[in-house]
């Protein structure tokens, strides 16, 4: 069920191309040594140093509690990967909307979930994550991000954790049932990055000051300011 791969291009297209195959199974994970082209939100790339860090995917069949409810899946995701980082980092763990891993003011690690659908049937979903562990150095490009390592002043066994993480995902997305559900949204703003603190946003051109309150169950960023504001994913970003 964990495959290990020396070399991918990306461990979502890998993970999709079995589930498409037919190859894949509920909870099979692919954690690769490096990858060349790794995937981020909209489009973006994913920076990661051979041998240092997790970029792993997990082939899911979300459950049917989840069929009207997708963004609470995406939510428990993040949820997990959340207290899995924050019982080594410790304290000042969050997750960024709508599902990045933040240390204080800094990108820890993303996650991308892909989904295949079949009418209006959800077979599977492709969950990709990469978290910084042991890298010391990143890209000027890249704004501010932050690792384990750096965090605690330790390294760490990449796979071991990528093993670690994935139990950890397993046993929560396995163990989810309805009555779950209102709590997963109620935890996940409990740990919301800049809940109750005034936020810079952009929409297009127009960049602007909000008091970030929470998210909703369909994953939509609310915020007030002179008026209340709801948001859509990409439709507006943090300006640091």
């Amino acid at each position: 069920m964990f495959n290990v791969l020396e070399i991918t291009e990306s461990t979502n297209n890998y993970a999709m191309a079995k589930v498409h195959a037919g190859m894949a199974k509920h909870g099979m994970a692919w954690f690769a040594k490096e990858q060349t082209h790794g995937k981020g939100q909209q489009g973006k790339s994913w920076e990661s140093r051979a041998g240092q860090n997790i970029a792993i995917s997990i082939a899911l069949q979300p459950d049917k509690v989840f069929n009207q409810k997708h963004f609470l899946f995406n939510a428990a995701i993040a949820l997990a990967c959340f207290d899995f980082f924050k019982s080594y980092a410790g304290t000042e763990v969050f997750i960024k909307w709508p599902n990045d891993i933040y240390w204080r003011d800094r990108k820890a690690g993303g996650i991308l979930i892909e989904n295949k659908l079949m009418g209006n049937s959800w077979n599977w979903s492709v969950v990709g994550i990469g978290i910084n562990i042991n890298q010391d150095s990143f890209s000027k490009e890249l704004f501010n991000p932050v690792s384990l390592s750096q965090i605690s002043g330790r390294n760490f066994d990449p796979l071991d954790l990528a093993k670690k993480l994935h139990q950890n995902i397993m046993d929560s997305i396995n163990s989810i049932n309805e009555s779950d559900l209102e709590t997963i949204l109620q935890n996940y703003n409990n740990n919301l990055y800049l809940k109750g603190k005034t936020a810079r946003l952009k929409k297009g051109n127009i960049v602007f000051d909000t008091c970030i309150k929470s998210v909703n169950e369909y994953g939509q960023l609310l915020t007030e300011d002179a008026v209340e504001r709801v948001f859509n994913f990409g439709e507006v970003t943090f300006v640091f």
